[in-house]
């Protein structure tokens, strides 16, 4: 994917089955979402935009997720860890409901642009945890396409810390969250799979 335009944001999105101000709308987030991640990297080297729209084809796809505001939560949900200077702007394009579920989903030491200190893990995972479903949803298919790119990052502990993040508490999370919608219920049974599949891989 070397190079990524609009058309092909709204082509991964599947915007062109929706209304016509859900369209307006995806126009707008597609158009914030170039401009955001461009630039950056990933921890593997690939651009940081293949990344979101990854999670949004998760979720199309293999979750079945066909709501708008879902799959748009998706292409920005890392929007404010890579830029947490632009909140201004996601406020004023999206609205100030939309932005503020962004900031749920991010850490507090990325919103602060600071080191991640003593506490903020636990913060953070006390924060996932009180998502609601939706959010949650998009929060868990983030951490089932890292999963899946896992391998393909160079830094051993990196790998190592996730994995057992995973196990010591995601893995618990979408256990307690199986329950709470047919979606969530599909990405227990994902995540579970996945992480049996890559546990030898990650962890020689």
């Amino acid at each position: 994917m070397n190079h990524i335009n609009l058309d092909h944001v709204l082509t991964v999105l599947g915007a062109a089955a929706w209304g016509t101000d859900e369209q307006s709308r995806a126009r707008v987030i597609g158009a914030l979402a170039l401009t955001l991640y461009d630039g950056r990297t990933r921890d593997q080297g690939t651009p940081y935009l293949e990344h979101p729209l990854a999670v949004v084809t998760l979720l199309r796809a293999e979750i079945r997720v066909s709501r708008p505001e879902t799959l748009l939560l998706a292409l920005l949900h890392d929007a404010l860890e890579v830029a947490p200077e632009s909140e201004a702007l996601l406020v004023q394009h999206v609205g100030a409901p939309f932005t503020s579920r962004l900031r749920a989903m991010t850490a507090d030491h990325r919103l602060e642009q600071r080191p991640k200190a003593v506490g903020d893990e636990t913060h953070w995972r006390f924060k996932q945890a009180a998502l609601p479903p939706e959010d949650l949803l998009v929060r868990l298919a983030d951490r089932l396409h890292n999963l899946r790119d896992l391998s393909a990052s160079p830094n051993l502990d990196r790998r190592r810390r996730f994995l057992q993040s995973l196990e010591d508490f995601h893995l618990p999370l979408t256990d307690a969250a199986r329950g709470l919608s047919p979606h969530l219920a599909a990405m227990h049974t994902l995540l579970h799979a996945e992480h049996v599949q890559h546990q030898q891989e990650v962890r020689p």
